[in-house]
């Protein structure tokens, strides 16, 4: 958890974008599917950086699981206030959004594999 923590705090926190130099790539994606804006592949990227985020406290606080989604979304909405201050990044609503998503679908993988072993 502490290393997903630390790699979560760099990709958030970053002083620049982060997909910078996967623009190119981005770019040829969008061209080839233009239903797959960059704005549809950003949020998609939110969702899949919260998923470790339910995934892993729900499975680390067994009896206290209740407590990972409103912790997601302080968080996200912790590094959202963050971004704030950070020139070249722009805070947004649907980033908050989309990382709840993220950390509700971990939540569910969780509950899946706990499931599964019972």
């Amino acid at each position: 958890m502490l290393v997903y923590g630390v790699a979560l705090a760099f990709i958030a926190l970053w002083p620049t974008y982060v997909d910078v130099p996967a623009r190119p790539m981005l770019d040829s994606i969008t061209a080839e599917w233009p239903l797959l804006t960059f704005a549809r592949i950003e949020f998609i990227a939110n969702v899949l950086l919260f998923v470790p985020f339910g995934f892993l406290f729900t499975l680390i606080l067994r009896r206290g699981h209740y407590v990972v989604l409103p912790a997601a979304l302080v968080v996200s909405v912790a590094v959202e206030a963050c971004q704030v201050l950070i020139d070249e990044r722009v805070s947004s609503l649907l980033d908050v959004v989309a990382n709840v998503t993220g950390a509700c679908v971990g939540i569910v993988f969780a509950a899946l594999i706990r499931a599964v072993r019972r």
